[in-house]
């Protein structure tokens, strides 16, 4: 128990007690239109400035151990936004995704990462040289598994929701866990944190 790793990053998406049926067919079958191509084009501007900054941190952190916190803050934003374009469009919820990355308790697909003081250059050059194989390949190889039974249990999860209007709780948790966990590993890659991601989802 006591080497249990605690992850910075919380990611939490509240269940629906229920869900439209209508908006479930309008965004399968619109989604790309109302949802897709606006936050598509902004969310890929977005992630190209996101990019840049990460490159700029990346020599922060090396020089003076810090991710400078504006920066920091900035790429948190599109997380969070991508996160909350993730959730309407996976029909987690039915409410649709502001266009921005402030935080906001009312809406049920929640992201935040605890700000780290400092961070380890040895750690930074490791992930930099070998993340590849001390995270992408066991974490990948798992990942990529779990990202195909996800897959499986939406597509059951989408025709439960068409015929009752709720998604199972099971396999909402189940869902949830898979992109929980993937942040994480995603976070310990992209700089923003120094914590190894657990091989779990919890």
């Amino acid at each position: 128990m006591g080497n249990t790793i605690i992850s910075p990053v919380k990611l939490s998406f509240d269940y629906p007690e229920s869900l439209s049926k209508g908006t479930l067919l309008l965004r399968t079958f619109f989604g790309w239109l109302y949802v897709g191509i606006p936050h598509g084009i902004i969310l890929a501007l977005y992630y190209i400035a996101v990019a840049v900054v990460t490159f700029i941190a990346w020599w922060a952190i090396l020089f003076t151990g810090v991710y400078p916190k504006g920066m920091f803050d900035f790429v948190i934003r599109m997380w969070r936004w991508g996160i909350r374009v993730t959730a309407y469009m996976g029909f987690f919820t039915d409410k649709y995704p502001q266009f921005n990355g402030e935080e906001d308790e009312s809406y049920p697909a929640k992201f935040s990462l605890d700000y780290p003081e400092k961070l380890s250059r040895g750690t930074l050059i490791l992930k930099t040289l070998l993340g590849w194989a001390y995270v992408g390949i066991p974490h990948g190889i798992v990942l990529g598994l779990y990202g195909i039974a996800a897959n499986f249990v939406q597509f059951l999860a989408w025709w439960a929701v068409l015929f009752t209007g709720k998604y199972p709780r099971s396999f909402f948790d189940f869902n949830v866990a898979y992109y929980r966990w993937a942040c994480r590993v995603g976070a310990y890659m992209w700089l923003l944190t120094d914590v190894y991601p657990p091989f779990s989802g919890e």
